[in-house]
């Protein structure tokens, strides 16, 4: 065959995300804090994927003045993933969270439509509304309308995955009639999840999600507001089964147990053991592991050793 080779045949979402445990193990790259660059995302992106991790996953931070000091340097979400899918040939990818109201909808779905083409169909797409007065204040929104920009940027995005020519037209974005390819691998378009922690954000999954990302809720009420969520979706005449829940666990280990006010995810190998195994008992079909806020975890070693440890919790929870 003459040329630069075939093209990838369109599939759907790789068949190693459906099977395998019940729930499946994610690991954020070091696209934060001080081990942040290439030789730390080459070697943790690859030692997840021999290590039978399920996902890599980054995050989104503009600034960081009122934050830990490892947020003080940052790698761009979307181009450390897109990297990291060029080291990569089965983990899938996702983005956890990245700030939907900071981004031009147009814009960001050729920014995500590339990553799941170029990584074949490896993309996930988590969103959440913001929550950093200063970010918003530095890309020019009013936190007063995040609610709003995201549902009609999560509108706009599916539009432009799925029609063509795509139209579109809202109070905050408008795309004149045009052809937009190439779409995503995976159709209808890349699984959405997305953050919520109060009952508005919770009518957006259900509305709009394919799943849901909880963040720092104990695991008693994400099994409740899960419930909920289902029960919403159903009111909004889709299938509450089909729902996902991806857990990001941000993880600190500690030498010794701490007492019952801990922070979940928090504490000795035994405790998150056990956080573990009760993510696990209320259903949630993936736990994804952040060890950046960890002042332990500061080093590429650092974060692979990490990895193994928590990979070994998992095993044996």
């Amino acid at each position: 065959m003459s040329g630069g080779g075939s093209h990838p045949t369109k599939r759907a979402t790789p068949p190693h995300w459906e099977k395998g445990k019940l729930l499946r193990l994610g690991f954020n790259l070091p696209q934060i804090g001080p081990a942040a660059g290439p030789e730390a995302i080459i070697s943790v992106a690859g030692a997840a994927e021999d290590m039978g991790f399920a996902t890599l996953w980054v995050a989104d931070r503009l600034l960081s003045d009122s934050l830990p000091e490892v947020y003080h340097h940052a790698l761009d979400p979307v181009g450390a993933l897109t990297f990291a899918a060029a080291r990569t040939t089965r983990i899938g990818l996702g983005t956890s969270i990245l700030n939907l109201p900071f981004y031009n909808p147009a814009l960001l779905a050729r920014q995500l439509t590339t990553l799941d083409v170029l990584s074949n169909g490896r993309l996930r797409v988590g969103f959440g509304v913001g929550w950093m007065k200063d970010e918003f204040d530095a890309v020019g929104i009013s936190m007063r309308d995040r609610g709003k920009r995201t549902d009609e940027a999560l509108e706009a995005l599916k539009a432009i995955w799925t029609t063509d020519p795509v139209e579109f037209e809202g109070a905050y974005y408008k795309i004149p009639k045009s052809v937009i390819r190439p779409k995503p691998v995976q159709e209808p378009h890349p699984p959405i999840y997305l953050a919520a922690s109060t009952p508005v954000g919770m009518a957006r999954v259900a509305r709009h999600a394919d799943g849901w990302i909880p963040l720092g809720l104990p695991i008693d009420d994400m099994a409740e507001m899960f419930a909920a969520i289902k029960l919403m979706a159903q009111d909004a005449g889709r299938d509450p089964d089909r729902l996902k829940m991806s857990v990001r666990a941000n993880v600190i280990v500690t030498d010794s147990s701490l007492g019952d006010d801990r922070k979940v995810y928090t504490g000795s190998v035994d405790q998150i053991a056990s956080d573990i195994a009760a993510t696990r008992d209320i259903g949630a079909s993936e736990l994804a592991f952040d060890p950046t806020v960890d002042p332990a975890v500061r080093s590429v070693g650092d974060f692979i050793d990490r990895m193994r440890l928590l990979r070994e919790l998992a095993a044996g929870s």
